[in-house]
């Protein structure tokens, strides 16, 4: 027969399940609180990186920008410093003399740097250009654009709609030149000076292109032109260390 203190003590002894059951109670606890540092900090770290690279390009693309990133943690990217790809959206980009370019990027193998900039491994881009974007841009004696696809061609008019101005742009040597196909003023032709100076415009504003990218392909749509861009290896200085990576 068992004596009292062994069966009080039996009795005391806790089970199996109740310290199974708080081992899971803690597990459950600590990953949750795990989970919640690590989304706290994946976001910060986003925001952080994003703020850094936006002050980087948007000085470049001389406007606002939305910035999106690869698959890579951002938390990962804050300690090494190192991004797979950053995309990059601009409805209303600078290249330039060009205003109210919209511009879809991609820059790939982007290393951040707080002290020394960034440097990009290489990089792709379309720009798309309006008839209103161009005509802003050319102001002054041209008051209305129009464009084809069917002849690649883009009409100027200009002097108020007296004489027209038609254009195409093509690639030579890695770079957009804007050839004169007609210039006709009243059935005359329109001074050499005004056409020399439109085109001059033109030409500058497809060829002022950020961060490393030249032009490989232009293309005239009916509602304005296409430019494929394209970069390899290119540093960006640092923000005298306003923004901090």
């Amino acid at each position: 027969m068992s004596q009292p203190s062994e069966i009080n003590a039996a009795t005391k002894r806790p089970s199996p399940r109740v310290n199974r059951r708080a081992l899971v109670i803690a597990l459950v606890v600590v990953t949750i609180l795990l989970a919640t540092v690590l989304v706290g900090g994946e976001a910060y770290a986003r925001h952080q990186v994003s703020r850094c690279i936006s002050s980087q390009f948007e000085k470049d693309m001389g406007s606002k920008i939305d910035v999106s990133f690869g698959a890579k943690p951002m938390l990962i990217t804050w300690i090494d410093g190192k991004v797979d790809q950053v995309k990059v959206n601009s409805d209303d980009s600078k290249f330039g003399p060009a205003v109210g370019m919209v511009v879809h990027a991609k820059f790939n193998d982007v290393e951040v740097s707080n002290n020394s900039g960034s440097t990009i491994g290489s990089s792709s881009a379309d720009v798309t250009w309006g008839n209103d974007g161009i005509r802003e841009t050319l102001g002054g004696l041209v008051s209305g654009v129009s464009s084809a696809s069917s002849t690649g061609m883009l009409t100027l008019d200009v002097l108020g709609g007296l004489a027209q101005l038609q254009v195409k742009p093509v690639i030579k040597d890695g770079t957009v030149q804007i050839e004169t196909k007609s210039a006709a003023l009243l059935g005359m032709g329109i001074p050499t000076d005004v056409v020399s100076g439109i085109v001059e415009v033109f030409t500058q504003s497809l060829q002022s292109y950020p961060l490393g990218l030249k032009a490989t392909d232009v293309k005239v749509t009916d509602n304005g032109v296409v430019v494929k861009l394209a970069g390899g290896r290119t540093e960006l200085p640092a923000q005298n260390g306003d923004v901090s990576c």
